[in-house]
């Protein structure tokens, strides 16, 4: 099996490619080669519009995932792009991403602590306290009034996976 194949098999990596270059590129994504390629070739080895191809390795390319390499044919003059792809990059980036992941949470979980939050019952519509006062505690969708939400359990469920979060950052 080779270091692309193991990779590859991971569903993370995976859900990661899909986010990085949508459904249409994903056949490009998961079938990346050892060696340089030229996008022409690869769009034929795929069975794929060439545009497709070309478009997802920018994408690649975009996010550290691909390089190329321009080569010059000396007797016509024109330019070959040789692609490579660099997926030993999706560790970090999948490092990074949870990072992001973590800040948000934590930027969330402080909101949610701060804040004051009341709730329609009826359409399930969340103000902030402020709001809630300028609606005179009453949901302007339906009219019916607001009451106090709590939102403890939310915090506790966002502070586990926050310390998951960390857990897996540690093992990295």
């Amino acid at each position: 099996m080779s270091d692309f194949e193991e990779l590859l098999s991971d569903d993370v990596v995976q859900a990661y490619l899909a986010e990085v270059v949508g459904a249409e590129g994903m056949p490009v994504a998961m079938n990346p080669v050892e060696e340089e390629i030229v996008d022409e070739d690869l769009a034929e080895e795929l069975d794929l519009d060439p545009k497709i191809v070309r478009r997802t390795l920018f994408i690649l390319y975009e996010n550290d995932l691909a390089s190329y390499r321009r080569d010059r044919d000396e007797e016509s003059g024109w330019y070959t792009y040789l692609w490579s792809f660099e997926y030993d990059n999706i560790p970090g980036k999948l490092n990074d991403e949870m990072k992001k992941l973590r800040d948000a949470l934590d930027e969330r979980i402080e909101y949610e602590r701060q804040n004051e939050f009341y709730i329609c019952d009826i359409d399930g519509i969340r103000f902030e306290f402020e709001e809630a006062m300028d609606l005179s505690f009453n949901c302007p969708e339906c009219g019916s009034p607001l009451e106090p939400m709590e939102n403890d359990e939310l915090v506790d469920a966002m502070e586990v996976r926050h310390e998951e979060l960390e857990e897996e950052l540690e093992k990295i």
